[in-house]
């Protein structure tokens, strides 16, 4: 990667503190899952709501060779494709989407403020996806639906990792107190890895969703979809430097 003089741009004086000022973008996409999540919760009859769940929801069962594309699921080959993302717009229970939101809040604001909405959207769609493969990997032909946005709020927590603990960064030990602290420039991945700071965070992380998925401890009684956890956040990892806009440090 090609190494560029970069300086992060200054936010208007009147800018109020970021965490009191969510990027539109975050603040959209919390609504319309809250949106969703009230109508499917008191508005829908359960049937309606079923059905639902069976266009929207991610089936790994559609994928096995005799039902894939064979037509006899709803929404057919194009349910089995838009899946892999509208999954993550439907949530459980209120206490399910409460907490998502709120990581998304915290995790999606800061990194939704470093790429700007198109990259932000972009990247969150492909944690979703990645999300639904990893579970698609290890529960391959299973009858349970997965829904819910925790691979996106996964991701966004990955690939907050890679910017927040660096100097200058809104978490670093010494930290900048403008939205300019979202823009400093992060290190490689192998770098990233070395910092305390993120490996006690990954280290505590990958334990809950441990605990949580052997333990089955999911909102509203479900079972937790722990694989797909762990897909997004990989893919935070990963896919950060394909998408932040910032060039990289190098020491």
């Amino acid at each position: 990667m090609n190494v560029y003089n970069f300086t992060p741009p200054e936010p208007p004086k009147s800018e109020r503190p970021p965490l009191l000022n969510l990027p539109d973008v975050v603040v959209w996409l919390a609504g319309i899952m809250a949106a969703i999540h009230i109508v499917r919760t008191f508005l829908l009859p359960v049937s309606i709501d079923n059905q639902v769940l069976l266009y929207f929801a991610f089936w790994p069962v559609r994928y096995v060779p005799e039902v894939f594309a064979s037509g006899e699921v709803p929404g057919g080959l194009a349910a089995d494709i838009w899946s892999f993302v509208t999954y993550s717009l439907l949530h459980g229970s209120t206490m399910h989407i409460v907490f998502n939101l709120l990581w998304m809040a915290i995790f999606g604001g800061a990194l939704a403020r470093r790429f700007g909405t198109k990259r932000f959207l972009g990247i969150s769609a492909l944690y979703a996806v990645a999300g639904a493969a990893a579970h698609l990997a290890t529960n391959f032909g299973s009858s349970a639906p997965v829904i819910g946005a925790s691979a996106i709020v996964s991701g966004h927590m990955a690939a907050a990792l890679r910017f927040i603990f660096e100097l200058g960064g809104p978490l670093g030990a010494f930290r900048r107190a403008d939205a300019g602290a979202y823009m400093v420039p992060a290190v490689s991945l192998k770098q990233s890895l070395s910092n305390q700071q993120v490996l006690v965070f990954i280290a505590i992380w990958f334990g809950l969703n441990l605990v949580f998925g052997l333990g089955g401890a999911g909102a509203g009684g479900a079972s937790v979809a722990w694989q797909a956890h762990i897909g997004g956040f990989v893919a935070g990892l990963l896919l950060f430097p394909f998408f932040d806009p910032v060039p990289q440090r190098r020491f």
